[in-house]
């Protein structure tokens, strides 16, 4: 079998042109094709006027070895690549310390699967609620600004992936093909077999819900535990003669102590009472990069035309998105980030007293409005240079400053892009209509945000504007703030997956610094279900 890829056609093509195409392609005869299976699809709308759609296709010959021959030096005739996943390690039957997982969201989730797969039987912690009962507790915040600390958009099974556009695609080096891992597991819990195929796949949140709760119950039948609602407090370490940490168990909030020799932190990147405690016990945590700023609103009928032309509406392209970065004159750099086509913007606050804004989509993508994330890359050595854990004080000031913008009421505090240039507050909103819920307070951004970001992401607005026509259009909506892009902190680890400094620690995901997204968390998560096993094998 082999693979060709960048077979280009027509945004209408026929059917039977991909095998036209393939044919042409390798200068073969008709009957000497065998099969042809589209293995993934994107497109090129790079001319808006000429759309095409980009193939990559696995191929059956009746002459492979001599096709490959004749093109030996061409990037784009290779044999089909092995994507099949192959388990490294398999637990004793004399199982004597199963493996804690602490934390059900994407890293979580896959590890705790892998190691079920595996047959080690973990037993996970998830200081949040079942994913069912969740979704009522951030219905709870949306609808009538109750927030529960404990249940909401961070923190329960399925993580903050769950309430997102559920993109499930990432630009990490992946050898192995660990996503393809993932995408397999997503589709055997229920997501639509598209994933498979799609250059930018994803599912949504509805959609979403439904998968995690089938992984759970994947993982239940092979032995693994749930337990929900509990939150860990402490960690057990022993220290030994020669200062050696090794872990030993946790200590939940209930007093519990759960004796284990390996525990995986896949803790999300919110949970920052758990940073405070693994600083205070003495794992080394480091403070990080991440970035601050906020959401932007625009009717997605103005994106689909800006990036499709005629073409817009197409149902072979669905909404469109876009990816856009522009370097300030101050330095800072600016970019949408985490853009949800058709989709919300959603409170997702986890702390009292303070405002945070994500994107959301269905999988139909099928609301009034784009939304993304316009945002302001900062440093721990220019911007919070107080220490591992400066970055979260950093966070919840603008949090709270959001929170007080916004009347105090878990509404967001926003404005129209117009008044936000000009640098003077908005009293009213105009024709686009903000989505999020509780509520949005016209106001004056200027207050939310550092001033250096401030003045970046103005200068960055105007430059978008001459990118995407009508991106700076007058009535666009900003709100604020977006401030949980990544972790603040990472966790650092060894080339073993270990904790630097505490044996039997393997932090992992977005929480501990390793991974930015759905795809990307769940790739980390088999990682680490790997790394366990093969380290309670070794003794």
């Amino acid at each position: 079998m082999l693979r060709v890829t960048e077979i280009r056609l027509p945004l209408n093509h026929a059917p039977e042109a991909i095998a036209a195409a393939v044919i042409a392609r390798l200068k073969i005869e008709p009957g000497d094709l065998v099969s042809c299976t589209v293995v993934r699809r994107a497109h090129d709308a790079r001319k808006k006027f000429a759309i095409l759609l980009v193939y990559s296709v696995d191929v059956e010959l009746t002459d492979e070895a001599g096709v490959l021959a004749r093109f030996a030096n061409d990037v784009q005739v290779k044999p089909r690549p092995d994507t099949e996943y192959r388990f490294v390690a398999r637990a004793p039957a004399d199982l004597k310390s199963r493996p804690l997982v602490i934390g059900a969201g994407p890293c979580g989730l896959f590890t705790a699967l892998v190691l079920a797969q595996m047959g080690f039987k973990p037993i996970i912690l998830e200081r949040g609620k079942v994913v069912r009962e969740r979704t009522k507790d951030t219905w709870g915040l949306w609808r009538k600004s109750v927030l529960n600390p404990e249940s909401n958009v961070q923190f329960g099974e399925g993580g903050a992936g769950t309430f997102s556009d559920g993109k499930l695609w990432s630009q990490i080096k992946d050898p192995r093909h660990l996503g393809r891992k993932v995408l397999t597991e997503f589709v055997t819990a229920g997501a639509p077999p598209e994933i498979l195929v799609e250059a930018h796949p994803h599912i949504g949140t509805f959609r979403l819900v439904g998968m995690v709760e089938n992984m759970r119950a994947t993982i239940e039948a092979l032995g693994g535990e749930y337990r929900f609602e509990s939150r860990v407090t402490d960690l057990d370490i022993e220290i030994g003669g020669d200062g050696t940490r090794r872990i030993r168990g946790v200590v939940l909030a209930s007093g519990e102590r759960i004796a284990a020799d390996h525990v995986v932190l896949a803790i999300g990147h919110s949970s920052r009472d758990t940073f405070e405690m693994l600083h205070s016990r003495g794992v080394y945590v480091e403070a990080k990069p991440f970035s601050v700023g906020f959401r932007i609103e625009h009717p997605q009928s103005l994106i689909d035309i800006a990036r499709f032309g005629r073409s817009a509406g197409n149902p072979l392209l669905g909404a469109a998105d876009y990816k856009l970065v522009h370097h300030a004159r101050n330095g800072r750099d600016v970019y949408s980030f985490c853009m949800c086509p058709g989709g919300t913007v959603v409170a997702a606050a986890s702390e009292v007293g303070r405002v945070v804004t994500n994107g959301m989509s269905q999988y139909s993508r099928a609301e009034r409005n784009a939304n993304a994330g316009i945002v302001v890359g900062i440093t721990p050595e220019v911007d919070y240079p107080d220490g591992p854990l400066a970055g979260i004080a950093f966070q919840r000031k603008w949090e709270e400053a959001a929170f007080v913008a916004g009347g105090g009421t878990y509404a967001a505090p926003g404005q129209r892009v117009a008044d936000f240039l000009a640098g003077r507050p908005s009293k009213t909103l105009g024709t686009v209509i903000p989505s999020y819920t509780p509520g949005v307070t016209p106001t004056n951004l200027a207050t939310c945000l550092p001033k250096y970001a401030i003045i970046a992401i103005r200068e960055a607005l105007v430059k978008f504007g001459q990118q995407i026509r009508g991106f700076d259009m007058a009535d666009a909506v900003l709100t604020g703030v977006e401030t949980r892009t990544s972790s603040p902190i990472r966790i650092k680890r060894d080339e073993g997956f270990e904790s630097v400094n505490t044996k039997g620690l393997f932090p992992g995901g977005e929480g501990a610094g390793y991974a930015g997204g759905i795809l990307s968390a769940g790739v980390d998560g088999i990682k680490l279900a790997e790394a366990v096993g093969k380290s309670i094998l070794a003794g």
